[in-house]
């Protein structure tokens, strides 16, 4: 299916995907149902720390769980829901099982704690993840007693022999992974944790649900770096965290709850506004990721380049016809001064530790995003030091290219 074919569940009906992304935050017709003396176009920021109810009796079952409403900001506050009930239509889920927290870390921490994981479990995880979370399963989960089994989830069979060996209670998995651009066979790894009674948590932040959808592949819970293409303005920080079920939805709530883990209204005002313009953002990022790959591949000083839409096979695996808007690529026989050397002559691309912002970015990933990673399993992932990462931007392809050009010249 195209991506922009997609639809959500709206209280109009079946909407495309593109129509609900640009009715973000938009509640007027759900506050003239209400009688609100105020119609507003766009849904008000609450700023509010703490709600009123209409009597004790009202709050008390609001505290309880047994009646929806707003108390304290750290259980709820209406801005952040309004975010979380527009990236639950976009991923097919559903708002009572949905929570934002104050980075895509945060998220990721969430996640893998609402699934119950606890001293003597085991996960299987992606070998090819964004180093942060291969800092925190390699020492916060360590250190609580969660051991880590890491596969390269490409190779199916090697999925396969080690769920079977460790029979883990959680595989984690991203749908493109960072940085390298692989692309995770979801629908084959939630069958094959399923069978073990595993649960599975994918990060969808690089392919956006724009792209892909892992509920559709049988993932249990979704989660997303929403600072990255969700907001795609570079100005605010914020995670999401998605779960299939109503069960791990509360655990969700309940590790945010008891964490602190929150997110500021202000930010999820912000990434809410951004999401209306993400179909839009993402149709002309990709576009230019494909020209810039296509030509990187040409150059005499890349030795490779990793692109899901150059890759065989790649594509058909993701479920999409674009390939995302990330390229990384290796300079030929680069040492890190030399890379530095390039990235310091880049005019028009930034330097800079996100993705997903409307400008072009770049990232060398041994000096900020893999820094924590030990070199030996950096080299064994494919991270050398000749290894950028670029997060290409809404600007003319041709000017992306020529600053590319330059530098390299």
């Amino acid at each position: 299916m195209d991506a922009k074919d997609k639809t959500t569940a709206n209280r109009a009906g079946e909407w495309a995907f593109d129509t609900t992304a640009a009715h973000a935050g938009d509640t007027h017709i759900q506050q003239a149902e209400q009688g609100s003396p105020v119609i507003s176009t766009v849904k008000p920021l609450y700023l509010s720390n703490t709600f009123l109810a209409a009597d004790i009796n009202e709050m008390d079952e609001v505290f309880g769980g047994e009646r929806q409403g707003f108390v304290y900001g750290r259980y709820a506050n209406p801005t952040v829901g309004e975010l979380e009930r527009v990236v639950a239509l976009l991923e097919g889920g559903q708002l009572e099982n949905t929570a934002a927290f104050g980075s895509g870390m945060a998220a990721i921490h969430a996640a893998i704690l609402a699934t119950g994981v606890a001293a003597g479990d085991t996960v299987v995880a992606s070998r090819d993840l964004y180093g942060q979370t291969w800092a925190l399963l390699n020492g916060q989960m360590r250190r609580l007693g969660v051991d880590t089994t890491f596969v390269d989830v490409t190779n199916i069979d090697e999925v396969a022999e080690a769920i079977s060996r460790v029979r883990p209670k959680l595989v984690l998995a991203e749908t493109i992974s960072n940085p390298i651009l692989r692309v995770a066979p979801t629908a084959r790894i939630c069958e094959l944790a399923h069978a073990v009674g595993a649960l599975v948590l994918v990060d969808n932040t690089f392919a956006t649900p724009y792209l892909v959808r892992p509920f559709e592949r049988g993932a249990d819970i979704v989660i997303h770096s929403a600072t990255k293409y969700l907001s795609g303005h570079g100005d605010t920080m914020g995670g999401v965290a998605v779960a299939r079920t109503r069960e791990l939805g509360d655990e969700l709530r309940r590790v945010r709850r008891d964490t602190g883990a929150v997110l500021s209204p202000h930010d999820a005002w912000l990434i809410t506004r951004g999401i209306r313009t993400l179909p839009l953002r993402i149709e002309r990022q990709c576009e230019n990721a494909y020209e810039v790959a296509k030509w990187l591949s040409e150059q005499p000083g890349v030795e490779s380049v990793n692109y899901p839409a150059l890759k065989p096979g790649a594509l058909e695996t993701l479920g999409s016809p674009l390939g995302g808007a990330m390229v990384s690529f290796v300079l030929k026989g680069a040492s890190r001064g030399a890379v530095h050397a390039f990235m310091e002559h880049l005019k028009l691309i930034t330097p800079a530790t996100t993705l997903g912002d409307l400008s072009t970015l770049v990232l060398y990933p041994v000096m900020s995003s893999h820094r924590w990673v030990d070199e030996e399993t950096r080299q064994a992932l494919g991270i050398s030091e000749g290894l950028l990462r670029l997060s290409i931007g809404v600007e003319n392809v041709k000017d992306i290219i020529g600053d590319l050009e330059q530098a390299f010249s």
